[in-house]
């Protein structure tokens, strides 16, 4: 299937990466044959060059250069932070209204690597926005209820798996995340709401443009996983009103 693209134009391609994708070959995956990074070059006719990354569960955002020269220029925006991300997560329980992190970790260990030593923490920053909340009347962990929030997250650093093991931390881990996540509540939306996978999209990407300096935002609509949990739920005045334009099957006139 051909990838959605957001916005393209001589220098660079963005794009709304599914879920399960990998961005381009690696030892995590050895037997995968699909990479975004592959299917946007056949799609488009020409070389693509990566310039940042999303883990292969994650959907939403993903942005190439069209040449090597654009994508170091871009590459030094991320370097010097100088990219807004925002991302949509469902995690369990209820969490503030707002939370700052400021919490430094190590990059996690790859499995694949032989000796690999354990490098020393890093500054890794997030925010999060609580959007909304629901309860379920079902006793999933020790309690007759379970409760589950829709958070927005704020990355100010991109660290491996930033947004993921900051949740973790913060005792409200993403659903579906088979790394740091709960198996049982993961394990209850796949097979009761049918939604098998990590719940995390980059719904956002705010950058300038390499060339002109003009200011670029991207937005990524959400998947139909996605869209059966914010029905569902009933989250939908509950997005970002950039999500909500692109998203019109969650208008709430179509409740």
């Amino acid at each position: 299937m051909p990838l959605e693209i957001l916005y393209q134009d001589d220098y660079l391609v963005a794009i709304n990466k599914p879920s399960g994708l990998l961005v381009h070959r690696s030892e995590i995956d050895r037997h995968e044959t699909a990479f975004a990074l592959q299917i946007l070059r056949n799609q488009l006719g020409r070389k693509v060059y990566p310039v940042h990354r999303l883990d292969k569960p994650t959907s939403g955002v993903l942005v190439f250069a069209l040449s090597s020269e654009m994508a170091s220029l871009m590459v030094d925006q991320w370097r010097e932070r100088a990219v807004e991300k925002r991302y949509l997560a469902i995690v369990r329980g209820y969490m503030p209204e707002f939370t700052h992190l400021d919490y430094a970790m190590s990059p996690p260990v790859d499995k694949y690597a032989k000796n690999e030593v354990p490098k020393p923490p890093q500054e890794a920053i997030t925010d999060f926005r609580c959007l909304a909340t629901v309860e379920l009347p079902v006793a999933i962990d020790k309690y007759p209820q379970s409760r589950y929030a829709l958070v927005e997250a704020m990355p100010h650093t991109g660290r491996k798996h930033q947004i993921r093991r900051h949740l973790k931390h913060l005792s409200h881990p993403i659903i579906g995340d088979a790394r740091y996540g709960k198996g049982h509540h993961s394990r209850y939306f796949r097979d009761h709401l049918n939604a098998g996978r990590l719940l995390l999209h980059a719904w956002n990407l705010a950058i300038q443009h390499p060339v002109t300096g003009e200011p670029l935002s991207f937005s990524a609509r959400l998947d139909d996983v996605w869209e059966s949990l914010v029905t569902r739920f009933e989250w939908q005045e509950a997005l970002p009103e950039a999500l909500k334009s692109i998203t019109p099957d969650l208008s709430t006139d179509c409740v």
